[in-house]
């Protein structure tokens, strides 16, 4: 069994077949989600929605990809909704210094606010990271530790994966790592510590090699997971209980 640590349910790419695509990855043995927010206006779609689905978790969150649609207003009221609704994670939250015209002291601000509100009702966080995963080092390393969680889609170096996991963040991995041309993320994966690797699809983003073009979804992560598997030379049924068990302790999900 398999638990998707970062998938974009609510998107819109999936308002025609919702209910199909979560029937599909049940199917395929995946038995949990994560859903985080990217802006304010999605999180009451977001709630519904996990509302109506039990294997559905919910983490709220301001992306920075979205910065102009943030407003300063919104992490007050991204606190009364963590708050309120006590998600499993702050996010999706962090920095993106690879999108022209984001504002690095902006992200910067909201970012800071976010990994408050995490240190504050003890959440993970979790984090993107595009050409800025030392400058997220120097910002988490301001807590001393007092915080947990997962950056999502990593494709930093091993040294700055390292110092993450001295940090006790765990790295998020799923369909990049199926590409043959994305040779340092594979020799991380195959030589990180188990204890800080958690599945993901991302979904409707990043799909496997195999589905290059397509929408992504979460039924595609036992594949993904098979291509882990290999390049860490594990049997399938002890990743997915290793991933397993990452997964549930980081976000304390309430399933056996």
């Amino acid at each position: 069994m398999w638990i998707d640590s970062h998938c974009h349910l609510d998107a819109p790419e999936f308002d025609a077949d919702r209910d199909r695509v979560i029937a599909e990855a049940r199917s395929a043995g995946v038995e949990a989600q994560i859903l985080p927010a990217i802006r304010a206006a999605n999180w009451p779609h977001l709630k519904v929605l996990c509302d109506g689905h039990p294997d559905l978790f919910p983490a709220y969150g301001l992306h920075p990809m979205f910065l102009a649609d943030h407003r300063p207003e919104h992490l007050p009221q991204l606190r009364q909704w963590v708050e309120r609704e006590r998600p499993v994670a702050v996010g999706e939250c962090g920095l993106d210094f690879f999108v022209d015209g984001l504002d690095p002291e902006t992200q910067r601000d909201f970012l800071r606010g976010q990994l408050d509100l995490a240190a504050e009702f003890d959440l993970p966080v979790i984090l993107h990271a595009r050409r800025a995963v030392d400058a997220l080092l120097v910002e988490l390393r301001r807590y001393g530790g007092r915080l947990r969680g997962v950056v999502h889609s990593y494709s930093g170096s091993e040294e700055q994966a390292q110092q993450l996991f001295k940090l006790g963040f765990c790295l998020g991995i799923g369909g990049p790592v199926t590409y043959e041309r994305a040779q340092r993320l594979r020799r991380l994966v195959a030589r990180m510590p188990i204890e800080f690797l958690v599945l993901e699809t991302d979904a409707p983003d990043q799909p496997p090699a195999w589905s290059r073009g397509t929408r992504n979804t979460p039924g595609h992560l036992p594949d993904i997971a098979e291509q882990v598997a290999l390049l860490r030379h594990m049997d399938i049924v002890s990743l997915a209980r290793e991933t397993q068990t990452n997964t549930r302790n980081l976000f304390r999900l309430p399933i056996r």
